[in-house]
């Protein structure tokens, strides 16, 4: 009977080892717990477009795992969700022969991403794409292109790249295990690990699965070198024409799509059926024809 089960426990590491895992598979990355038995590929090597305007966060691509095995999500200039916050990029990370994927959140610093080097400012330890000021971002232009004709908040560092960079020539998309990034997290990254988060925006998540929907962002269709790598234009446009909507949206359908729409059309029969009502009534429009009675006296 031991012999049995240790032969069950051994062909079920094999299927662990062999089959991807995905537990809680939610759209909310933070939510999400997912092991893969097979390393990511590669990180593709492409340039962003330039932030277009002021208060958008740049955050990498990277490869997700779904129902065809990885895919591309491309980068994308983002909102912050407020002031202050910072992205910290998901990453990969070997543990227990399995790549297990850690999902980025927002929060006051950029804490661990398992060292790997996804570039324009996220060399492998912390941000060097920018800092907060009074409320308002500034862009480190040595890092991150912008359109200087619109955004004014900028500044050149070069000293944070050559301190927090890690050499990554092999462009792995992973930290630990054999290939991948050797950057165990320092006590400043581990503090940052523990503050208080918040996950990716309803904007990113959306973004994230219409990659998990297109068919050629996935690694086995397009070999690992996917033809979106970042997105066209900004995720805030996108939130503009819907997702920004929705607060205002939000509030109409609360007040008047549903509601007011509903209970107008509801008034305006009853106001249309109380007039005919008061009007119809014939002690009303018959007091006029009684009084018409005095006039017939003097004759």
């Amino acid at each position: 009977m031991r012999m049995l089960r240790s032969a069950r426990l051994f062909l079920l590491a094999l299927l662990v080892a062999a089959v991807p895992l995905a537990v809680c598979p939610t759209p909310a990355h933070a939510a999400v717990f997912i092991s893969v038995g097979f390393a990511p590929p590669v990180l593709p090597v492409y340039t962003p477009p330039p932030c277009p305007e002021a208060g958008l966060m740049w955050t990498p691509g990277y490869w997700a795992y779904g129902p065809d095995g990885y895919y591309w999500v491309p980068g994308a200039w983002v909102p912050s969700p407020y002031v202050g916050a910072l992205w910290t990029p998901g990453y990969w990370g070997w543990s227990g022969g399995l790549y297990v994927w850690h999902a980025g959140y927002w929060g006051p610093h950029v804490g661990y991403y398992g060292g790997v080097n996804y570039g324009f400012g996220y060399f492998g330890i912390g941000f060097a794409g920018g800092i907060w000021r009074g409320g308002v971002f500034a862009y480190n232009t040595a890092v991150v292109r912008v359109n200087t004709t619109v955004i004014r908040n900028v500044y050149v560092d070069r000293t944070v790249i050559q301190r927090d960079t890690i050499v990554n020539d092999r462009h792995a998309a992973y930290s630990g295990g054999p290939g991948g990034i050797n950057h165990p997290p320092t006590a400043q990254e581990r503090s940052y690990m523990n503050e208080r988060h918040m996950a990716a925006t309803s904007l990113q998540t959306q973004h994230a699965n219409a990659a998990m929907h297109d068919h050629n962002a996935y690694a086995k269709v397009n070999g690992g070198h996917p033809q979106q790598l970042a997105a066209a234009r900004p995720l805030q446009a996108e939130r503009q024409t819907a997702p920004a909507s929705r607060p205002m949206n939000q509030g109409r359908p609360a007040n008047q799509s549903r509601p007011m729409n509903q209970a107008r059309p509801q008034q305006q029969p009853r106001q249309q059926q109380a007039r005919p009502a008061s009007q119809s009534r014939p002690q009303r429009q018959a007091q006029p024809a009684e009084r018409s009675k005095p006039d017939s006296k003097p004759r």
